[in-house]
């Protein structure tokens, strides 16, 4: 993969992935950015599942360029797949969907639709100015998907030394960096101190797996249009406190990453509590559904890939204690 940091090294990085002309994926929200490169066309709607259509507007392109969130790098990642051109993603999020080559499809009102896998991975250009202007909300939320890229990659199946070294890098600046951002966010030192955690998370999960807690903010997330990052800051800490049991030394040593090796959750909700709800009532989930996303996320990768998987029983009442 191909990493460079500043916008202004932006047309490095395209010449090095072999795109002269890519189709810009971006929301209206950044129409008024300049870019240092020309696109040859530009698709607005994120998310989208118009794939057919963005794939028709890339026809004169060469590859495919993402600017935003994780909406934005997954639609690109879709269109990616089915060009098989190569992707360039400049994230605006600390979500970390830049490192893989999976990507969930959402409509325009962000309930899930569909994904796949096989985008052409090829470069990610990072620049903190970008995210001087996130709101409290999504900086917390997508703060808590990078920090729970790093737990997940510690303990799932599949996990590697090299995947360890990348969580163990990022989890501590996220830590350390998130509560400075939200009290300060124009500081850009702060604002790119936690980038580059969240840069080592999405490291640390393109080279490991997730678990249980992603496949609880996914089962919940895809079925209600919730936002992702602050669905896993909520599902992270029952799920620590449910892998404790299983791979208590893991567990230990992420909380010694994020400086409380005794109660990691305990850390993980007071960094989750900065800013947006930490509930599921309060994102408005009907407790009456809480058995049916039980089973939806028992059956999930993440949780397949989980130390012990958990059992729908075990889910739901996990769910409950979040409720």
């Amino acid at each position: 993969m191909i990493v460079r940091w500043g916008l202004g090294s932006l047309p490095e990085a395209c010449a090095e992935a072999g795109v002269s002309a890519p189709l810009l994926v971006a929301s209206p929200r950044w129409d008024s950015l300049e870019l240092p490169v020309q696109a040859a066309a530009h698709w607005r709607e994120v998310p989208s599942d118009r794939i057919a259509e963005a794939v028709a507007a890339a026809g004169g392109a060469d590859g495919v360029l993402a600017v935003g969130g994780g909406s934005a790098i997954d639609l690109g990642k879709a269109i990616s797949a089915a060009t098989s051109f190569p992707l360039v993603s400049v994230p605006t999020t600390y979500a970390g969907s830049e490192w893989t080559s999976y990507f969930g499809v959402r409509d325009p009102g962000r309930r899930m639709r569909g994904g796949g896998g096989g985008a052409q991975l090829a470069a990610i250009v990072y620049e903190p100015e970008l995210t001087l202007d996130l709101p409290p909300e999504t900086t917390v939320g997508t703060a808590m998907n990078a920090l729970s890229h790093c737990a997940e990659a510690l303990y799932a199946q599949g996990h590697n030394p090299a995947a360890d070294e990348h969580a163990l890098a990022g989890a501590p600046l996220i830590a350390e960096w998130l509560p400075r951002v939200v009290a300060a966010p124009d500081d850009l030192e702060a604002r790119t101190e936690l980038l580059r955690g969240a840069s080592y998370g999405g490291a640390a999960l393109g080279g490991s797996m997730l678990a249980l807690a992603h496949a609880m903010a996914q089962a919940i997330g895809g079925r209600y249009g919730l936002p992702h990052g602050t669905l896993n800051g909520i599902c992270l800490p029952p799920a620590l406190r449910f892998n404790a049991r299983y791979a208590p030394d893991v567990v230990r040593r992420f909380g010694e990453a994020i400086g409380d090796p005794g109660d990691p959750a305990w850390r993980v909700e007071a960094l989750a509590a900065l800013a947006g709800p930490t509930r599921l009532r309060e994102l408005g989930v009907p407790e009456g559904d809480l058995p049916g996303l039980a089973a939806d996320a028992a059956g999930r990768g993440g949780n397949l890939a989980n130390p012990q998987p958990a059992s729908p029983h075990e889910i739901e009442q996990l769910l409950r204690e979040l409720y």
